[in-house]
C-alpha cells in the first residue's frame, strides 16, 4: 500500500461465495509503503479475494489463489 496522506487502511479477505475470512489490516496508517504477511493455515486450497479500503472507500480488489 503506498499511502500519500494518512487514512484508515482496510485490507480484507473473502472466500468465493463473499463471506468475510479475514482481517488483514485496519489501522489508520501515515504516508508511506507497507507489507503485511497472511497466514493460511487455517484455510482451504482454492480461490480467494482481497479488498483495499481507504476511508471505508473500495479502492481494488484482486485476485489470489492458495495451494497447499
Amino acid at each position: 500500500v503506498d499511502c500519500k496522506i494518512k487514512h484508515k487502511i482496510v485490507v480484507k479477505v473473502f472466500d468465493l461465495l463473499g463471506n468475510q475470512v479475514a482481517v488483514l489490516v485496519d489501522q489508520k496508517l501515515s504516508a508511506g509503503k507497507y507489507r503485511t504477511d497472511f497466514s493460511a493455515v487455517n484455510f482451504s486450497s482454492g480461490a480467494y479475494f482481497y479488498s483495499l479500503y481507504a476511508d471505508d472507500k473500495l479502492l481494488s480488489t484482486k485476485r489470489m489463489l492458495l495451494i497447499k
